[in-house]
């Protein structure tokens, strides 16, 4: 039997939010809005970077505010392609989308490219991070740099 209207108004409503959350991220990113991105995980949410053969994950507000304030000092402006999301019932989700990475501080040349691997939890009404995992296929070297800068903190 197919989904009801209202099943399929509340699964459209739960994906456009679930977009908005890399937007969101993206957004606070362009404006060193540190407080902002760690506000769209959930309190024990996970950031995983995987690149050059490293991986750095931070566990919890703190280690994230930790981290994403080094991050943003890199002055990066990801721009977000091709979201993909899976619903997995009425409060969880997962999704993958496409990252470019450009530099503010060099009159926004290339620093990489990548994916994000997401889970999404709904909190309330609200969608979250749960975990975001970055696979980075290609980094310039001042990446390469301020990702070795991160795992050493």
């Amino acid at each position: 039997m197919g989904k009801s209207t209202e099943q399929l108004v509340t699964e459209l409503a739960d994906r456009d939010a679930i977009r908005e959350l890399p937007q969101r991220y993206c957004d606070c990113v362009w404006r060193d809005d540190v407080e902002g991105i760690v506000n769209l995980f959930v309190d024990d949410g996970v950031f995983t970077v995987l690149g050059s053969n490293r991986e750095i994950t931070n566990r919890g507000r703190t280690e994230l505010l930790k981290t994403y304030k080094a991050g943003v000092d890199l002055s990066p402006r990801p721009y977000i392609h091709n979201h993909v999301i899976e619903l997995a019932g009425p409060s969880r989700a997962t999704g993958r989308c496409y990252v470019e990475l450009r530099d503010a501080s060099d009159n926004l040349n290339w620093m990489g490219t990548g994916y994000y691997e997401d889970e999404y939890v709904k909190v309330g009404d609200t969608w979250k991070f749960q975990s975001r995992r970055a696979q980075m296929v290609h980094l310039e070297p001042k990446m390469k740099a301020g990702i070795s800068r991160l795992q050493e903190k």
